[in-house]
């Protein structure tokens, strides 16, 4: 994620401030492995995870939810305009060290560290979130928005085991057998066939989110490096199909294309290098707040790139 780390925030910042200067709330999460993973008692000399509660009660057949993993809430629309700004300025600043690394005169928390892509745990906490917000708000449209940079592994599942030393049953973990599993929500009564593909276990996820949340869009956005590129398009299309012919025109011209075949409404594949061509959101390192809200500003009269996913993306919002 480093290499697409600011270009992934100017897409993000985009997307705060067309909800901020139409009014419209909004809450940006975090999903990380390493917040809880990085709590260190330099006292007791020990992880504080250790004593944190988990998430959940493991039982037999649950999907595992690793007890390090976190959904940072970074930014809001709760807050008044300056201290949005002074979110957005640090979450920049952690972007830009990501980004430049070596070249940074400062550093981030190792809490902030970067590791795997913990997305489906995120998906699965979006269905105590996604209520939660349109409750609060009142809404009766909600939006979810993803940015990554990559696909997700697929998930283990808890498995109940009798161990002979054992006087109770001990829970551990299992491999889950594509094509011969399935995931069930009692809830909804609704099964779904987890398939080989990686990919596709977060698919799966999504399709129960939209049965759940009918109310609600789901949209993917994918910022590609160019060597990225085939091998995402591929993950949906074989280099036989028509369609796949057309996403790769769609690249070469105005470097985005939408996929439709995932488990989010629209699926858009941005361009990070015509992202960071974007000379107008670049601010010096020594910028004031009041410059840095300009350049924010200026970064939302959208080029090609964005004019034909902004078309889109207003076609599913409104």
């Amino acid at each position: 994620m480093s290499d697409v780390m600011i270009d992934t925030c100017k897409q993000l910042f985009n997307l705060v401030w067309f909800c901020k200067k139409v009014s419209i709330p909004f809450e940006v999460y975090a999903f990380t492995n390493e917040w809880r993973r990085g709590e260190w008692d330099y006292e007791k000399e020990r992880y504080l995870a250790a004593d944190r509660e988990p998430h959940y009660q493991k039982k037999d057949g649950l999907l595992v939810v690793d007890e390090t993993f976190s959904m940072m809430n970074v930014l809001t629309s709760k807050v008044s305009g300056k201290e949005l700004e002074n979110q957005m300025l640090n979450i920049w600043r952690l972007a830009y060290c990501f980004g430049r690394g070596y070249s940074c005169s400062y550093t981030y928390s190792n809490r902030m560290s970067l590791s795997g892509t913990p997305l489906n745990e995120a998906l699965i906490a979006l269905h105590q979130i996604l209520p939660k917000f349109q409750k609060e708000n009142k809404l009766q449209k909600v939006q979810c928005i993803v940015l990554t940079d990559g696909e997700a592994s697929q998930l283990v599942r808890h498995k109940e085991v009798q161990r002979k030393w054992d006087k109770e049953p001990y829970i551990g973990t299992g491999y889950i057998q594509p094509m011969d599993t399935f995931l069930r929500d009692r809830k909804l009564g609704a099964t779904y066939r987890i398939k080989y593909a990686h990919h596709e276990f977060t698919d799966v996820l999504l399709r129960n989110l939209k049965d759940k949340f009918s109310s609600t869009n789901f949209i993917g956005i994918r910022v590609l490096e160019g060597r990225s590129v085939s091998h995402f398009i591929q993950l949906y299309y074989s280099h036989n199909d028509t369609e796949y012919q057309k996403i790769q025109s769609d690249w070469k011209k105005v470097k985005s294309f939408t996929i439709t075949k995932s488990g989010y409404d629209a699926y858009f594949g941005l361009s990070s290098t015509a992202l960071s061509q974007d000379t107008e959101f670049e601010v010096a390192e020594d910028a004031t707040k009041s410059q840095i809200k300009t350049a924010f500003a200026k970064s939302l009269k959208t080029k090609k790139l964005n004019k034909k996913v902004l078309g889109e993306f207003i076609s599913l919002v409104v």
